[in-house]
């Protein structure tokens, strides 16, 4: 289990916490086959939800991260938490069209077509180092894009953090070597 202390970190004692078991599986969501796996209890559980950002931060606090770029939608929640964890700056990813300047774009496949993601063009500076967050990973179509996105802008990409990994389905392996950390593993 893992208990806060005063001092704004977590610290080990005894076993670590199961973030899994704050996560449900919903079944044939958004479509029929597919299994959902649901962050909300997790999420509204202060404790268990800092535990989490927490455990998500401890890899990078060394590594002196500018901005933490965060994945439409959840992965906003996901990752402001763990920009102001990290003491650094916040890059929202938007889908096409919800941004209000001058942005860059990056397509991505989904079962049935493609979307874009988008980011205003002065977010990232040249050489400033970047970490992508998101919710979960899956296929990776939605990370890799924004790889894309990162390096258009000469970023420096110094990992990429999720709170839940679909294994199975093989995600980290477009994300063209980044260390990735995953807090939950399907």
């Amino acid at each position: 289990m893992l208990e806060h202390n005063t001092s704004g970190g977590s610290q080990e004692i005894g076993q670590s916490v199961d973030f899994k078991s704050y996560c449900r599986d919903v079944l044939d969501f958004p479509k029929q086959g597919i299994i959902f796996r649901d962050i909300t209890n997790l999420l509204k559980n202060g404790p268990v939800f800092m535990m989490a950002i927490d455990a998500m931060a401890l890899p990078y606090k060394d590594t002196m991260v500018d901005a933490v770029v965060a994945i439409e939608a959840r992965g906003f929640i996901i990752g402001a938490a763990l920009a102001y964890r990290l003491g650094c700056g916040l890059v929202p990813v938007r889908k096409q069209g919800k941004l209000p300047w001058q942005v860059y774009q990056a397509a991505y496949d989904l079962e049935y077509g493609q979307d874009h993601l988008e980011v205003h063009q002065d977010a990232v500076v040249p050489g400033q180092r970047v970490l992508i967050v998101d919710d979960v990973i899956a296929t990776g179509g939605t990370a890799a894009a924004v790889i894309r996105l990162i390096k258009e802008m000469r970023g420096k990409i110094v990992g990429a953090a999720f709170l839940a990994e679909l294994t199975a389905l093989n995600g980290t392996e477009k994300l063209l070597g980044i260390p990735v950390f995953s807090l939950i593993k399907y």
